[in-house]
């Protein structure tokens, strides 16, 4: 007994030497501030979704899907699937017990079987166990493979959130954008309807010709075309957010329009090392990189012997009415030794694969980083420069407005031909649609850059993950 206490102790120390690599961050150079930004203070990232996005009913509708989009659930699921795959890799550092019983109740037609003897011909039940002593460290290194599968999959499931939050303020304001375009192209096919009215009349006096006609006739179906094409492009937006929200199609409800949507004045992106931390698919990358660095350890193990406590302890009788009797028990306990023999070197190619996959795992973590620092420039580029196109198109817009104005007068004056009202007509048209989509590029630039800095979550969060707001208890339904 007591050198069974000194074996069991020396195997827990040497528990505390695992096979190997220790996993450690690859060391990531950042530059000092983002190349695109000019503006300091705290991340953008930092703010909940709820105090970015003011709309209400948008907010309404982030809740429901947060609450019901099929994604996020099959993303849930997956972190509940590798709690439970942790749990299955803890249960390898305890004893392993297993029964066997036997009842020959439909009769014997043979063989030989004595009191004590466990046999297919007498009443027997064993009790086995088996513990293997974890030398080399291949349960701690498969624990901690588990264990980083399963961060990975919660940070997953961030990754799922924030994509579902930035996807449904995109697609609203994407579906404010084209109200703003349908109700132009309609009030801009209600003049051309008109235009088309006089140049009839005046074609019937003689005073134009058939060209003028055929022109605003050209431009008022062009107009009607544009009408049908924003109809189509409305529902089909509607119908996207319906799946983010875990619906059917339905009507989208609205809040305030596109013009109204208010956003920060400034958006500055913070330090670049914090995104590392921040965005949850860079966390789960690095999470994926060191499970794959602990599977090393697992494969390097396996090509040496387990050793392992074995033990038997059961109760056997050709006769039930004899079984619990004296001498019927037996029992049996000692050490056990398995190794690879002639599977030596296929284990030798296989921790050979396990340290290419990890190979591989790193250049996707670094290749993850890289995408990472290109969607934060991007966005920023993008709301810097939508801001200042959206300036020069309304002065654009402006001038055209004046134009037309001024074209009308000179046409009803009899100074100018119509064709200077059409091009202006036409000019202010397409002006005022660019100018539409510009100013949700805007405000769809700081959704994006809020997403590509992983917003909704610090890093002085103490759980760490993106909060769904808290801030109203309602649950609302907006397809009712």
């Amino acid at each position: 007994m007591r050198s069974f206490c000194a074996l069991f102790l020396s195997s827990v120390l040497l528990m505390s030497c695992a096979m190997g690599p220790d996993y450690s961050r690859p060391d990531i150079k950042t530059a000092d501030q983002f190349r695109m930004s000019d503006t300091e203070g705290e991340s953008i990232a930092n703010l909940p979704w709820w105090e970015l996005l003011h709309d209400e009913e948008l907010q309404k509708l982030i809740r429901v899907a947060l609450e019901e989009n099929k994604n996020l659930q099959e993303a849930a699921a997956s972190v509940e699937e590798f709690q439970a795959r942790v749990f299955i890799e803890r249960m390898e550092f305890a004893p392993q017990l297993s029964t066997q019983l036997n009842a020959p109740v439909l009769g014997k037609f043979g063989g030989f079987a004595r009191q004590g003897f466990p046999s297919n011909f007498s009443y027997f039940g064993i009790g086995n166990l088996n513990w293997e002593i974890d030398i080399w460290g291949r349960i701690r290194r498969s624990n901690e493979a588990a264990f980083g599968d399963l961060l990975a999959r919660e940070e997953n499931r961030r990754a799922v959130i924030l994509q579902l939050v930035s996807g449904v303020a995109g697609a609203y304001l994407e579906l404010l954008q084209f109200d703003m375009q349908l109700d132009i192209a309609k009030r801009t096919l209600g003049s051309w309807e008109e235009s088309v009215k006089i140049a009839r009349a005046r074609l019937r006096q003689g005073v134009s010709s058939r060209l003028d006609a055929d022109q605003f006739e050209a431009e008022r179906a062009n107009a009607a075309a544009r009408v049908a094409q924003f109809e189509r492009l409305m529902v089909q937006k509607e119908n996207e957010l319906s799946v983010f929200l875990g619906r059917n199609p339905f009507r989208i409800p609205r809040g305030q329009i596109l013009t109204d949507q208010i956003f920060p004045p400034t958006v500055p992106p913070g330090l670049p090392s914090e995104l590392l931390q921040r965005r949850p698919d860079i966390v789960q990358a690095e999470h994926e990189l060191a499970a794959a660095t602990a599977r090393i350890g697992v494969a390097k193990a396996e090509r040496f012997p387990k050793f392992s406590i074995t033990g038997i302890l059961g109760l056997a009788s050709p006769q039930l009415s004899s079984l619990v009797s004296s001498g019927s028990e037996f029992g049996q306990a000692g050490l056990g030794l398995a190794g690879p023999v002639l599977n030596a070197q296929i284990l030798g190619f296989h921790q050979e694969a396990v340290v290419a996959q990890a190979k591989q795992v790193l250049a996707q973590y670094e290749q993850t980083i890289l995408v990472a620092f290109k969607e934060v420039e991007d966005a920023l580029v993008a709301v810097r420069t939508a801001e200042s196109q959206g300036i020069a198109q309304q002065e654009q817009v402006t001038a055209l407005r004046s134009a037309l104005r001024l074209a009308d007068l000179r046409y009803k004056g009899g100074l100018t031909s119509y064709v200077d009202v059409l091009i202006a007509k036409r000019d202010l048209f397409n002006a005022e649609l660019e100018l539409t989509s510009t100013r949700r590029l805007h405000l769809v630039s700081m959704v994006q850059l809020y997403k590509a800095l992983g917003g909704g979550w610090s890093p002085e969060s103490p759980e760490g993950t993106i909060a769904i707001s808290s801030s109203s208890s309602e649950q609302s339904n907006p397809g009712n």
